[in-house]
C-alpha cells in the first residue's frame, strides 16, 4: 500500500474516524520455562472509551515546549513514514524508548531502557516517542529515519529547537501501548530472570521499535494542530469527527498468514521462527483476555533491485518497497504479508 493511504482505507480503529494512519510496534511474548511462548495480550488504556478492544493510544503533541507554544506545527504529508527504534540494538538506542511497570494504569514512571527485572502488579508499558523535526522534503528514505531528527527528551519534552538540516516542526507522535503481563506473574518464579520477550526474540528491550505510516484524511490533522479546541471543544464545535466504539471494534484486518500467532495457547517458538507454529498440548493454562486490537500493520515497502544486504529483522519485500532484497549472511527473506518481508 503506497501514497495517500487516507484514502485507501474503508474503516479505522481510532477514535477520530478520519484517522487512517498506520500504527505498528513489535508484540509481546511471555517465554515459559519450558521453553514455550504466549503472546501478551495489550489492555485499554484508561485514557480509551468502554469497551474498546484493547488498542494502544496514540499522541500527536501541539505544543512546542522549548518556545513556549509559538512554533507553527506542520501536519504530515501523504505518503509520510517514519521509524524509530531497532531490533539489532544491543545497548540503549536514542531517548524516547522505554518501558514503564505498571502499578495501575495509570502509572507513567519511572522510565526504564530495558524490561522491568521484577514482576509489575499491573503490566508493562511501552512507550515510544518519535522525534518531531522533519527535513520538510522526504517523505520515506531507505531507512525510513534520516528525513527526521530528534530533539525530544523523555516524557513529552522537546530539548531544542529544530536544526537548518530538519527545520520544520511536525507534531510529536508518541505511542503508549500497555501489555497485560500480570497475568503470567505466577508463572515468574522469584529469582528468575526477565521471562518476558519481544517478537523478534529480544528479552532485554534495547531492540523495541515503532513504524509509523501517516493516513490522515485531506487537511484533518493540520485543522487539528491549528486549533486550541482538540479536546475541551468551542463555540463552533471540535475540529475532528470522531466515531463509536462499536464503529471502532467493528474494524477488523483479515488474517492474511494463517499462522499461529500464540494468542489462546502456547506455541513451539516465536512466530516466523523457521516455518510454521506447532501448538504444544502439554504447556500450563492461562487467562485468555479479550483479542489484541485491530489496528492495520502496513509497511509500504517490499521488492527493489538488488544492493546492500539487509540486516536480521529488516524489511527485505513487499508491494511498493524499493530498498534491498537480499539478507545478511544466515537470514533469509521470508514473505509476511503483500507488504511486508523480513529477513529471519
Amino acid at each position: 500500500m503506497t501514497g495517500d493511504i487516507g484514502n485507501q482505507g474503508t474503516c479505522t480503529t481510532c477514535t477520530f474516524s478520519e484517522d487512517f494512519s498506520n500504527y505498528w510496534t513489535a508484540v509481546m511474548y511471555f517465554k515459559h520455562t519450558n521453553g514455550t511462548y504466549k503472546r501478551v495480550p495489550i489492555m485499554q488504556n484508561t485514557a480509551l472509551p468502554e469497551p474498546i478492544n484493547g488498542g494502544m493510544t496514540i499522541y500527536y503533541t501541539q505544543q512546542d515546549f522549548n518556545s513556549n507554544g509559538n512554533v507553527k506545527m506542520t501536519a504530515f504529508k501523504p505518503g509520510f513514514r517514519m521509524v524509530i527504534g531497532n531490533p539489532t540494538a544491543t545497548s540503549k538506542q536514542s531517548v524516547g524508548l522505554k518501558f514503564v511497570c505498571l502499578v495501575d494504569k495509570g502509572t507513567r514512571f519511572p522510565e526504564l531502557d530495558v524490561f522491568p527485572t521484577e514482576p509489575c502488579r499491573g503490566g508493562i508499558m511501552t512507550v515510544h516517542h518519535f522525534p518531531a523535526c522533519w527535513d520538510g522534503t522526504t517523505l520515506d528514505p531507505p531507512d525510513h529515519m534520516s528525513h527526521m531528527y530528534n530533539t525530544v527528551r523523555d516524557a513529552f519534552q522537546n530539548s531544542g529547537p529544530c536544526p537548518a538540516s530538519h527545520p520544520v516542526r511536525v507534531p510529536q507522535v508518541a505511542y503508549e501501548t500497555l501489555w497485560d503481563t500480570a497475568q503470567f506473574n505466577s508463572m515468574w518464579r522469584s529469582g528468575d530472570p526477565n521471562p518476558f520477550v519481544m517478537s523478534y526474540d529480544d528479552s532485554r528491550g534495547y531492540g523495541t521499535h515503532a513504524d509509523y505510516v501517516f493516513g490522515w484524511k485531506g487537511d484533518s490533522l493540520q485543522r487539528a494542530m491549528d486549533s486550541g479546541c482538540m479536546f475541551n471543544g468551542c463555540e463552533n464545535g471540535r475540529p475532528l469527527l470522531s466515531q463509536s466504539v462499536q464503529q471502532m471494534n467493528a474494524c477488523q484486518v483479515k488474517d492474511m498468514v494463517g499462522e499461529d500467532t500464540g494468542a489462546s495457547n502456547f506455541i513451539a517458538r516465536l512466530p516466523s521462527d523457521n516455518g510454521a507454529q506447532p501448538t504444544v498440548p502439554t504447556a500450563p493454562t492461562t487467562t485468555v483476555v479479550t483479542p489484541q486490537p485491530t489496528t492495520t500493520i502496513v509497511n509500504p515497502q517490499p521488492s527493489a533491485p538488488a544492493g546492500p544486504t539487509v540486516p536480521k529483522y529488516g524489511q527485505c519485500g513487499g508491494t511498493g518497497y524499493t530498498g534491498p532484497t537480499a539478507c545478511a549472511a544466515g537470514s533469509t527473506c521470508q514473505k509476511l504479508n503483500d507488504w511486508y518481508s523480513q529477513c529471519v
